[in-house]
C-alpha cells in the first residue's frame, strides 16, 4: 500500500541534508575564495608571464585566467594598460612552433579590451589600435577557407589570407565577426553581431550580415541620420566621487530640484 498522505495543516519532515548551512556557507566561501586565488595568480601580466614569451607586454596590461589557446607569441605584441578577458583566443600563426620573421603578426595597442571568450586569429598581420573595446566573443580572423576546387574538402583546400587593421578608438559589439581584408576606420561602432569585409570610414556605425554603414559623422554634416537621443553629460571638472555617491543617493525629486537654476 501506498503510505497515507499528511493531512492537511500538517508539517512534511524535510529531508535531512548532509551539511547544515552554516558548514555550506563556509564551504561555499572557501571555494570562491580558492577560485579568485586562482584567478589571481593564474593571469598573466609583464611582471608574470608564466610560460608564455610575448613578443612585447606592456605594464598593467593583464590576460585574465583561464587564457583561451595562446600559441606564437613571439610574434604577439601587447601595449599597456590591455585587458585581455577570460578564454580569449591570441594566435600568431597557422600553428605552433613556425618561424613567421622578425616583424610582429599580431599587435594592439595600448588601452584594448578584449571581451570574455573572443578570438583574435592573426596568420598574417592583425593590428588593433590603441583604445579600441571589444564585447564578449568577437571573432576576428586574417584567415579565410577557399573553395576554388569542387573536388577536394573546404578544410584541405589552402586558404586565403589578408592583413585586417583595426583603427584606434573602436567598439565591436558583441558577437561581431571581423573579416580577412577588413579595414576599420577611427572610432567606429561595430554592430552586435555585424559581419564585416571591406573598408569602414571613420567615425561610422556600421550593422548587418554583411555590415553596412548606417550612420557617419562628417564635420560638415554631423551625424547623419541625426542621433535620436541627446549625447551624454559630461562630469564637471572638480567633481570628486564622493560627492558623485551622494548625489546618487539623492531621490528623483529631489535632485530635479538641485538641477533646476535659481531664478
Amino acid at each position: 500500500m501506498a503510505a497515507p498522505r499528511a493531512e492537511y495543516g500538517e508539517r512534511v519532515p524535510k529531508p535531512w541534508n548532509t551539511f547544515s548551512s552554516w558548514r555550506r556557507r563556509l564551504v561555499q566561501r572557501a571555494v570562491h575564495s580558492g577560485w579568485a586565488w586562482v584567478q589571481r595568480t593564474g593571469s598573466v601580466t609583464a611582471e608574470h608571464p608564466g610560460r608564455f614569451r610575448f613578443g612585447s607586454i606592456g605594464p598593467a596590461t593583464r590576460l585574465a585566467f583561464p587564457l583561451g589557446t595562446v600559441f606564437g607569441e613571439p610574434w604577439i605584441h601587447l601595449g599597456a594598460h590591455c585587458i585581455v578577458g577570460e578564454q580569449v583566443t591570441l594566435t600568431a600563426g597557422l600553428m605552433p612552433d613556425l618561424d613567421l620573421g622578425p616583424d610582429p603578426i599580431l599587435r594592439l595597442g595600448d588601452g584594448v579590451v578584449l571581451g570574455r571568450g573572443s578570438h583574435v586569429i592573426a596568420d598574417t598581420t592583425v593590428t588593433i589600435g590603441s583604445d579600441c573595446y571589444f564585447g564578449p566573443y568577437v571573432y576576428v580572423t586574417s584567415t579565410n577557407h577557399s573553395y576554388d576546387d569542387p573536388h577536394e574538402p573546404i578544410g584541405k583546400q589552402w586558404p586565403r589570407m589578408e592583413p585586417v587593421e583595426i583603427g584606434p578608438g573602436c567598439w565591436i559589439g558583441t558577437g561581431a565577426v571581423i573579416l580577412p581584408g577588413a579595414r576599420i576606420g577611427r572610432n567606429v561602432v561595430v554592430a552586435a553581431g555585424a559581419v564585416v569585409r571591406g573598408t569602414v570610414p571613420d567615425h561610422s556605425v556600421v550593422a548587418g550580415a554583411p555590415a553596412k554603414v548606417v550612420r557617419r559623422w562628417t564635420p560638415a554634416e554631423g551625424w547623419q541620420p541625426p542621433l535620436r537621443t541627446p549625447a551624454p553629460v559630461p562630469i564637471p571638472d572638480g567633481v570628486t566621487s564622493d560627492q558623485l555617491v551622494a548625489l546618487s543617493e539623492l531621490d528623483e525629486e529631489t535632485a530635479a530640484a538641485l538641477a533646476r537654476p535659481e531664478p
